[in-house]
């Protein structure tokens, strides 16, 4: 198994995995089905796919898994907003800061990776 102890990307989207899955179990409870599954598949897909990222076959491979990630962490940030905005729906701040920091990570990763060309 690769060791991620170095990677603050695979840190940040597994401790972000985390924290979502309690929140998604939040969002049921309360009866908010949709938004939950919504948020949950985007939000935990960030990880997969830079986790992925980790083993690419080639230099675009790597950056279409990353590319991926970010697509995924809009929409993540998406959802977040609507819950953020809705009255009848909980949020929490450490998400939000959470999203915003892996963003940062994964943009400059792709920054990086497309320039290199």
């Amino acid at each position: 198994m690769i060791n991620f102890e170095n990677n603050p990307l695979i840190q940040k989207t597994i401790s972000f995995s985390l924290d979502i899955i309690e929140f998604c179990e939040l969002l049921e409870e309360k009866k908010k089905f949709i938004i939950a599954k919504q948020l949950l598949r985007s939000a935990t897909s960030i990880g997969a796919n830079s986790f992925e990222a980790q083993n690419p076959h080639s230099k675009n491979d790597f950056i279409n898994k990353i590319k991926i990630a970010a697509k995924e962490l809009e929409e993540t940030k998406y959802w977040l907003y609507l819950c953020k905005h809705s009255k009848s729906y909980p949020f929490d701040d450490k998400l939000e800061q959470q999203i915003i920091e892996i963003g940062k990570i994964i943009y400059k990763i792709l920054s990086t990776s497309l320039n290199k060309n």
